[in-house]
């Protein structure tokens, strides 16, 4: 066979090497201690969180704007919970490591068991700034959380999940501002001020 002829083959076998150097990442599975691994279980404890919050609201509010938005987040979120579990099975990884302490849950914005059970006991009025100030707070977090898994050599699609839930949430601080704004009231100290935690609240466990 000439050179002529052979070139297309040679061309095939280049494309055919290309394609598996590209799978290599994925066939190799990310390690206990990865990036990726503590990225998807920290912000599946996130994402339990927000549900448990949005679920709340949905139950003691009656303003239909503020009622989608918690659908919102209960769908999309429980969405990517069931996304991120499926990658942690197929890494062979078990769903729950060790978690966010304490303190580093504070950190990302998460409230605490005290904070977010106010939301289904306070007045109407009251319940929907409460769960405003607090889901704001925790959008804040899981920004926070974004950057990390959007370094080089994690695996793409974690890098797609974590732009997608920076997106989204960024979006939803913007509604959510501004509905705190038609109630009269403001957004917490961003995660990690001083004064972060709702007057009145211990800092017990957090929610896993």
């Amino acid at each position: 066979m000439n050179l002529r002829r052979a070139l297309p083959f040679i061309a095939v076998l280049l494309a055919a090497v290309a394609a598996a150097l590209l799978l290599v990442p994925r066939l190799i599975m990310p390690a206990e201690d990865s990036r990726e691994v503590r990225f998807v279980r920290e912000m599946i404890q996130h994402h339990t969180q927000a549900i448990d919050m949005a679920t709340r609201i949905r139950d003691a509010t009656t303003d239909p704007e503020l009622r989608t938005l918690a659908l919102d987040i209960m769908l999309g979120q429980q969405e990517q919970i069931g996304q991120m579990r499926g990658w942690l099975t197929l890494w062979g990884r078990p769903w729950a490591g060790d978690g966010m302490t304490a303190e580093h849950a504070r950190m990302m914005g998460m409230a605490t068991q005290a904070e977010v059970a106010t939301i289904s006991t306070q007045p109407e009025k009251q319940a929907e700034v409460t769960f405003l100030q607090l889901m704001t707070r925790h959008h804040q977090g899981a920004l926070a959380m974004v950057p990390p898994a959007l370094e080089s050599g994690v695996r793409p699609e974690v890098q797609a999940l974590a732009r997608q839930i920076g997106a989204a949430q960024s979006a939803e601080i913007t509604l959510m501002t501004r509905l705190l704004k038609d109630r009269g009231a403001q957004p917490l100290p961003a995660p990690g001020a001083a004064g972060g935690s709702m007057p009145g609240m211990d800092m017990g466990e957090h929610q896993h």
